[in-house]
């Protein structure tokens, strides 16, 4: 049986999906129901519970063979962050893994994670790696870059909902960008191939793009019309600094944003790409294609659930 914490995001999703495709048993931890209710129709074993509660985690992780850990805790709440979710929580998920004697442990992490990171997000991905790795359990790390799917709907469905849009700071940084639906697949690998055990991957799409050029391409593919702002990043930076006061997840934005706009998030994904052939290379226009355009119409296609 295989435990997916996080099985409700637009990640954890995809991974499920694969992984019952396979004919393989999965059960999904998740603190909304009502947002699994898709895959219960599915005949998947939904457990109710928190990662923030070490009770309930144990309770999901008896039986398992393997835990795939997709929770995200970015931008998150005063209470449901980076530091109580992708930390604390992946510290009572790896706890309860070792209690049970899980044979195989997969991380998701972020490209970039480091301990000396300016966002909150990458210090708790990192903290949650390095606990993985001297916990004795047999593991794989996953590093995405920027999922398109997530920037579609934060730059993309405003254009389309509000016919404009706003771009953080500059928007001329090269930022490499990957697409949900490729890292699941290799998820779905880490899960049943044991020549990933004990390999972090850093996973990256096939281009570097600017948030501005992100934007067009959205622009060309979907057929929206609009306004491309900017905000400037004297103002995000002073933005960061009030709102951290009244709404720390919006303060977690700013800061995101700055980092994007200012740190250098080019990746050549190649090497990686060219040792798992068997993984599509998934295209910015193809996903917009895919998520916001109706082929037979025209017409646009908006999904209703928004993930990270």
């Amino acid at each position: 049986m295989i435990l997916v914490a996080g099985g409700t995001g637009r990640l954890g999703t995809n991974v499920v999906g694969l992984l019952q495709a396979r004919g393989l048993h999965v059960r999904v931890l998740t603190r909304e129901p009502s947002r699994a209710a898709h895959l219960a129709k599915r005949g998947l074993n939904i457990v109710e519970g928190d990662v923030r509660d070490p009770t309930a985690v144990r309770r999901a992780v008896s039986g398992a063979r393997t835990v795939i850990s997709a929770i995200h805790g970015f931008p998150g709440t005063k209470d449901a962050n980076p530091g109580t979710i992708d930390r604390d929580g992946n510290h009572n998920l790896i706890q309860a893994a070792r209690e049970a004697n899980v044979q195989h442990f997969v991380l998701m992490s972020a490209k970039g994670a480091a301990p000396d990171h300016p966002m909150d997000l990458m210090r708790m991905k990192y903290a949650a790696e390095q606990e993985l790795m001297a916990s004795g359990l047999t593991w794989t790390i996953m590093r995405p870059t920027s999922y398109m799917e997530t920037w579609c709907e934060v730059l993309g469905r405003p254009l389309l909902e509000k016919g404009r849009t706003q771009v953080f700071g500059r928007g001329q940084n090269p930022i490499n960008w990957v697409s949900t639906a490729d890292v699941a697949r290799f998820v779905e690998m880490a899960a049943v191939d044991g020549a990933l055990h004990g390999q972090t991957l850093d996973i990256g799409g096939p281009d570097n793009l600017t948030m501005t050029d992100f934007v067009r391409v959205f622009k060309t593919e979907s057929g929206a019309d609009g306004k491309i702002g900017h905000m400037p990043p004297v103002a995000m930076r002073i933005g960061a600094i009030v709102a951290s006061l009244v709404n720390p997840g919006m303060a977690r934005q700013i800061r995101a944003g700055i980092v994007m706009d200012t740190a250098a998030m080019a990746f050549d994904a190649s090497e990686v790409r060219r040792r798992y052939p068997s993984v599509p290379v998934t295209s910015l226009r193809e996903v917009v294609r895919r998520d916001f355009v109706r082929a037979h119409d025209g017409q646009r296609n908006m999904p209703s659930v928004v993930t990270p």
